[in-house]
């Protein structure tokens, strides 16, 4: 049973303990992979990177000779699985950071991470655990509304609380 919608969303990351907030507004296509477990595929912009030399004296900076932020050339993927049970987000850029997180309510998931490297060795990714303290998704016969709390940490040091909204426009 595969159908999809194209429908608009507002996906928003807040922490409640660092200054960090994102939103983004676009739309997306959701895909209906059974009664109650749907994939959802949309595309947010680009990061934009800064890269600027160690090596910069203060004679460059006065004169201009620092590199500019770079744009990459397309944007990122954003696939989720949902489920009422549990949201696998997975981020897959353009050799920028790429992620996988699992959550589930109750129970430590993992998150990793892949950054970009400059070397031509496969990087392994950096593995963190959240914590799923609140896994909500409410909607009739379409999602319409995800609501997750969770907390992430790396061995024993918490890395932050976060709270992850998803809205469907229906």
């Amino acid at each position: 049973m595969l159908t999809h919608h194209r429908k608009p969303v507002c996906l928003s990351l807040i922490s409640t303990d660092l200054p960090l907030r994102s939103v983004v507004e676009t739309a997306c296509t959701l895909y209906q992979k059974d009664t109650d477990k749907f994939h959802l595929l949309l595309t947010v912009p680009p990061l934009i990177t800064c890269e600027v030399a160690s090596s910069l004296g203060s004679q460059d900076i006065y004169h201009g000779n620092h590199k500019q932020a770079q744009t990459p050339r397309s944007p990122r993927i954003l696939w989720l699985e949902i489920s009422p049970y549990r949201v696998i987000m997975t981020m897959q850029g353009n050799d920028q950071v790429s992620y996988r997180h699992f959550w589930e309510q109750g129970v430590y998931g993992v998150s990793r991470y892949w950054l970009p490297t400059e070397s031509l060795q496969p990087h392994t990714p950096m593995r963190l655990r959240n914590f799923t303290k609140i896994l909500s998704l409410k909607g009739n016969y379409l999602p319409e509304y995800l609501h997750l709390e969770y907390e992430l940490w790396a061995e024993k040091v918490q890395l932050g609380s976060y709270i992850l909204n998803l809205e469907i426009h229906h």
